[in-house]
């Protein structure tokens, strides 16, 4: 159900969650650097995959979110509170569905103002995605991005450590080669949040936040406007991905102006070519039906528009 992988230059944790039974999946928090891989991931196993999902505005890695919705034609969500380009926006209490699992939003601002965590929970287990928030004895830095050492305490010890302490945390990042921890082991041992066998207050647990004195990420001012974009770094989006087809067959130019008369008139069918990622920067046509290009079988990728997915189609 669950596959945890691994980027190394960021020591950034992506999650595959899949249904079994559906063969649908999402990801989590994917790097751009490991899209091939990921791609690679979900042909092997043969997934189908719904949506990709973004903890935050990442400032230490480029998200590979955009790409992957190209590629796949899934849908991107990320936190309501975090200004991305996406096509949904998550706020606390969302939910998003794969096949019979739920996994359920939690906003847990901290890190950054719109930070999310999403939970999962069977009738056998339980498990929570933390991205940056709670870490495995650690948490996330506060000090830039709309960072708050309050808000990251309350969200930490008023939401996480309430869950059931078998819950499985698993991190955004890890440092130190751990892969996952429980609630009840970060409830009573993280020592950002724990003075020995005391919980710290608030003051004690923001004076510590506001020592720590950490460097900046050395990709934060590259990384940021990017993942704002969802990873898309082009200059610009196609703003004409639209065809219309008429059942007599016509091969001449078609205007606007034609293409609406002859949809007034029954003649012809709007079809919106472009990626949701596309969509997602230029904008929608109501009720027209969505076939993305990029996923159409056999469809070849565009070097000198693909900019950021050279050699990586599977």
């Amino acid at each position: 159900m669950i596959t945890q992988l691994f980027e190394p230059e960021s020591c950034t944790y992506t999650y595959l969650i899949v249904d079994e039974l559906s063969k649908q999946a999402v990801l989590i928090d994917p790097v751009d650097s490991m899209l091939a891989r990921d791609l690679a991931v979900l042909a092997e196993r043969d997934l189908t995959l719904r949506y990709v999902l973004e903890t935050h505005t990442h400032a230490d890695h480029v998200t590979s979110a955009g790409a992957l919705a190209e590629h796949t034609g899934a849908t991107v969500a990320t936190p309501l509170g975090c200004g991305a380009q996406s096509t949904q926006l998550l706020n606390h209490g969302d939910s998003i569905h794969l096949g019979k699992l739920t996994l359920r939003a939690l906003h847990t601002p901290g890190h950054t103002a719109g930070s999310l965590c999403f939970t999962l929970t069977t009738t056998t287990e339980s498990h929570v995605f933390t991205g940056d928030t709670l870490l495995i004895n650690g948490c996330g830095r506060t000090d830039f991005q709309s960072g708050s050492a309050q808000a990251m305490y309350n969200s930490v010890t008023q939401q996480l450590f309430t869950l059931p302490g078998d819950t499985v945390v698993w991190p955004g990042h890890d440092y130190k080669q751990q892969s996952c921890s429980t609630i009840a082991r970060e409830s009573a041992h993280n020592v950002r949040f724990m003075d020995g066998a005391k919980r710290r207050t608030e003051n004690e647990f923001v004076e510590l936040m506001n020592g720590l004195n950490l460097p900046l990420p050395k990709r934060l001012h590259e990384a940021v406007p990017a993942n704002l974009k969802l990873g898309l770094i082009h200059e610009a989006m196609s703003h004409d991905r639209s065809t219309v087809r008429t059942a007599s067959g016509y091969a001449g130019d078609v205007t606007p102006e034609l293409a609406w008369q002859w949809m007034q008139n029954g003649e012809a069918t709007m079809v919106d070519i472009r990626t949701e990622a596309e969509r997602a920067w230029v904008g929608f046509v109501p009720n027209v039906p969505l076939v993305p290009w990029k996923v159409w079988p056999g469809m070849a990728l565009n070097p000198d528009y693909d900019t950021n997915l050279k050699a990586t189609a599977p």
